[in-house]
């Protein structure tokens, strides 16, 4: 996302360099000598970047002060691209009133140019958009006295949500606890057969009925079986519904009321623009879910999705799928994200 930033303030009109952001020191008047900073080669971003925010600014006599009307002038420029890179404009707003914040009336320090204060701005106020309390989903399943911990998966069509279940399988064996499968996506036999193949690969045992039943019965069986064999977690998959789609929405619910499930997980494509956040509001206003799963987030080159997804649904995102593999879903990290926006020479 940082790339298309640059690259759209780099080319604002009447400046070919992000000084567009900055404006004269009205204390002083007449011709001065350039106290521009030389050309200085990209550095990649870290999540230190070598100077705080704090040290951007300066409040001497030297500096160049950004004035409030330069700051919106060149957050316009910026809100095309947050909007081109799946940034929802309830998020956009946010953004701007905190970049109006850090930088209106401000002096950059002689060295600092605007570039470097606009990207730390933004990433602070990024940031802040992904802080949400962590979640340790194995210390929570462990701490539940009562098991299974029930954790039920919803989302629309094509998210991959029977294979992020799968992968979850995976990284819960891989943190020593066991589980089994509830194949509660009985409309479609290819989705119980995937489940077999998953189940079969990763040694975990999926509960089926034949295509057609009821899927909050094969989701009580799912229970029933792990509560006698002592297993930490069942995992219940559904069909893939719209968040228009009436029967399906009761049906899910109907799984609610019979399993109690102690998590339930929305899972949402990053790839889905900004119909994966409509998606989510529709799914937490009609069924309730606790957090998110975002797949295909290796794909994303644009990133908003997460950034909306947080900001909208108030809900934190528990995991991230970053390829195909079993092992290629991992506990979110916002200064992992942060760090993925805002990397020089990364396209989106």
């Amino acid at each position: 996302m940082w790339a298309a930033i640059k690259a759209r303030l780099r080319r604002a009109p009447g400046s070919d360099a992000p000084e567009t952001g900055t404006a004269p020191d009205p204390s002083t008047s007449g011709p001065r000598p350039s106290t521009a900073s030389p050309p200085q080669k990209d550095r990649p971003f870290t999540t230190d970047p070598g100077r705080s925010h704090d040290e951007l600014f300066t409040e001497g006599f030297l500096g160049r002060k950004i004035r409030e009307a330069t700051v919106d002038e060149v957050f316009d420029d910026l809100e095309i691209v947050l909007l081109q890179s799946d940034v929802a404009l309830p998020v956009v707003d946010r953004m701007r009133k905190n970049l109006r914040r850090d930088l209106a009336g401000r002096k950059l320090r002689l060295g600092v140019d605007a570039e470097e204060a606009i990207r730390t701005s933004l990433s602070r106020s990024v940031r802040s958009i992904l802080d949400r309390p962590s979640v340790d989903l194995a210390a929570l399943v462990r701490a539940q006295a009562e098991k299974p911990y029930v954790i039920l998966f919803v989302g629309v069509n094509g998210t991959g949500k029977t294979t992020t279940l799968a992968k979850l399988a995976g990284w819960l064996r891989a943190q020593g606890l066991t589980s089994v499968i509830a194949a509660g996506d009985t409309f479609r036999a290819g989705a119980i057969e995937q489940l077999l193949v998953h189940g079969e690969r990763l040694g975990v045992r999926v509960i089926r009925q034949k295509e057609g039943s009821d899927p909050a019965a094969v989701a009580f069986d799912a229970v029933d079986h792990a509560r006698a064999k002592k297993v930490d977690v069942v995992l219940v998959d559904t069909a893939g519904r719209q968040h228009t789609n009436d029967n399906l929405i009761e049906e899910a619910k109907k799984i609610r009321r019979v399993v109690k499930p102690s998590l339930t997980i929305f899972v949402g494509d990053a790839l889905s623009g900004h119909d994966v956040v409509e998606q989510a509001r529709e799914f937490d206003a009609a069924i309730g879910f606790d957090g998110l799963i975002l797949t295909k987030l290796d794909a994303d080159v644009k990133g908003g999705s997460a950034l909306s997804l947080t900001f909208i649904t108030k809900k934190p995102i528990l995991f991230v799928g970053t390829g195909q593999g079993y092992d290629d879903l991992r506990p979110f990290d916002p200064e992992w994200m942060v760090e993925r926006l805002f990397a020089e020479g990364t396209s989106g």
